[in-house]
């Protein structure tokens, strides 16, 4: 491309380009802001009828996590402006030369989306122990004797405490109505 082209000097696109790479973290404050567009217009439009119980309700949190992520994107984008810089990783048990472990990675995917394709068969407590158990296996625990009992709770008090105390209906599988 030349100057007559695109009508701006070498020089001008050069300096642009400089620009843009020096203020390369204003991409994470436009995702940040369309995150947070997102969640705020999701929240505002759901339909709340069947979970409402009181003043606080299924829209409060959604609210202040959009409105949290719209605010620390206008103060991310103001630092940068103003010159700020993200620091590079220097943590002493984080060795940037080694290649990524995919296999934790996929693991943990599969375990995600197993608990997802699962929790409307199986119901929430027990996709969820499922969910926990092989979290923890993925990422290294090889506590057969304890693992699954810690997740079995892990994932009834949260099924206990959303359902019942909150409101907030989760599939209950074979165990509806006992809990």
């Amino acid at each position: 491309m030349t100057t007559q082209t695109t009508g701006i000097p070498p020089a001008e696109r050069n300096e642009r380009r400089t620009w843009l790479r020096e203020h390369s973290e204003l991409g994470v404050c436009v995702l940040l802001l369309a995150l947070g567009v997102l969640v705020l217009t999701d929240a505002l439009t759901m339909d709340v009828d069947i979970a409402q119980r009181g003043p606080v309700g299924p829209k409060t949190v959604p609210v202040v996590v959009g409105a949290g992520l719209l605010v620390i994107a206008a103060l991310l984008a103001v630092d940068v402006l103003r010159g700020g810089r993200g620091q590079a990783e220097t943590g002493e048990d984080v060795d940037l030369s080694e290649p990524a472990d995919w296999r934790t990675v996929l693991l943990l995917a599969g375990v995600f989306l197993g608990a997802a394709v699962l929790i409307e068969p199986l119901g929430f407590p027990v996709a969820g122990a499922l969910l926990f158990w092989g979290a923890a296996f993925a990422l290294g625990s090889r506590r057969i004797d304890r693992d699954p009992l810690i997740a079995a709770g892990l994932s009834l008090v949260t099924y206990v405490v959303f359902n019942n105390l909150l409101g907030v209906p989760l599939p209950g599988g074979p165990l509806m109505g006992v809990l």
